[in-house]
C-alpha cells in the first residue's frame, strides 16, 4: 500500500525557514521523479519542485526558484523541501507525490508563513 507523511510545517515569520520531509512507503523513490506539491483553500493544488529519479535534476515554480531546494535519499525513501526567505505567499497545505501524481495524496504538512 502507497503512502506518504509529509512532515516538518509550521508557523514561521516571513524570511525564516523550514525544512520538510516526506516520507514514502510502499514503492521505492528512486524509480520514480518526485514532486512537491502546494494547496491553498479555493485553489488547485500546485507543484512547486520536482526532482528527477536520481536525484540530480530538479525544477522548479517561478515563484519559489532561488528559494526553495528538493533534494531525495533514495536510501531511506524520503524527499525533502528546504524553504528558505519564506514570504506570506508560501502559506499552504504541502504535498508529496511522483512527478505524474501517481498514487493518491497524503495528509500534507501545514505552512504559515506570518509574522
Amino acid at each position: 500500500q502507497v503512502q506518504f507523511v509529509e512532515s516538518g510545517g509550521g508557523l514561521v515569520q516571513p524570511g525564516g525557514s523550514l525544512r520538510l520531509t516526506c516520507t514514502a512507503s510502499g514503492f521505492t523513490i528512486s524509480e520514480y521523479s518526485m514532486g512537491w506539491y502546494r494547496q491553498t483553500p479555493g485553489k488547485e493544488r500546485e507543484g512547486v519542485a520536482y526532482i528527477g529519479d536520481g536525484g540530480q535534476i530538479a525544477h522548479y515554480a517561478t515563484s519559489v526558484e532561488g528559494r526553495f531546494t528538493i533534494s531525495k535519499d533514495n536510501g531511506v525513501n524520503q524527499v525533502y523541501l528546504d524553504m528558505n526567505n519564506l514570504k506570506p505567499e508560501d502559506t499552504a497545505v504541502y504535498y508529496c507525490n511522483t512527478r505524474l501524481t501517481a498514487f493518491p495524496w497524503g495528509q500534507g504538512t501545514p505552512v504559515t508563513v506570518s509574522s
